[in-house]
């Protein structure tokens, strides 16, 4: 096998490790090394070939989460605030729910100083958005811009950590949750959903 091969190979399995702690911690955030090396289909030892210990492959899964979330921050460009900070909510939520108990665990107050640098562009987005909703009067100017971007970001974390994923109604729930610390009224945002289904819709 040649040396691109093998590399190749290497990367496929750390990526595959990855996929399946996600997997893993997704249904169990104490999930072992032992759990997450059956799910990807290795011995204990080929896993410990690609990473040092559990600590590190966590570290992975929340820095892969993190790049997904980017991603998807990345799209959002409704040119109405409202619209935009919806999307954004139901789009994570969406993101986030197959994987609740990983994504509530990089969300957790031990690993939140390292998950908090890896989103740094998505909180540039909220940012972002927040100070456009307030300039152009569509969100609550009661609160400075970095204030309010601040508590929603909490509401996100909130939302993920205590929301039951297997809710029908848990997109709406999180959607509804992000634009009322937003501004809008509880009725205001069943509104704006009603004028976009997609945003809540499974």
């Amino acid at each position: 096998m040649s040396m691109t091969a093998r590399r190749r190979d290497a990367v496929e399995n750390r990526a595959g490790i990855v996929d399946a702690a996600t997997a893993v911690i997704g249904h169990d955030p104490r999930a072992s090394i032992a759990d997450i090396a059956a799910r990807a289909g290795l011995s204990r030892r080929a896993l410990y070939g690609h990473f040092d210990d559990r600590d590190a492959i966590l570290r992975e899964v929340i820095a892969t989460g993190a790049a997904r979330f980017n991603v998807i921050a990345d799209t959002i460009d409704d040119p109405d605030s409202r619209v935009a900070l919806a999307r954004l909510a139901s789009e994570l939520w969406r993101e986030a729910a197959h994987v609740q108990a990983a994504a509530a665990l990089a969300l957790d107050d031990t690993h939140l100083p390292q998950t908090s640098a890896a989103l740094a562009p998505l909180r540039r987005r909220i940012d972002a958005i927040v100070r456009r909703g307030q300039e152009a009067g569509e969100l609550r100017t009661d609160l400075p811009a970095p204030t309010l971007s601040r508590l929603l970001e909490e509401t996100g974390r909130m939302v993920i950590a205590r929301v039951d994923a297997e809710s029908a109604s848990a997109r709406g729930i999180a959607v509804t949750a992000v634009l009322g610390i937003a501004g809008l009224s509880w009725t205001e945002a069943r509104e704006l959903l009603t004028q976009h289904p997609d945003l809540e819709a499974e």
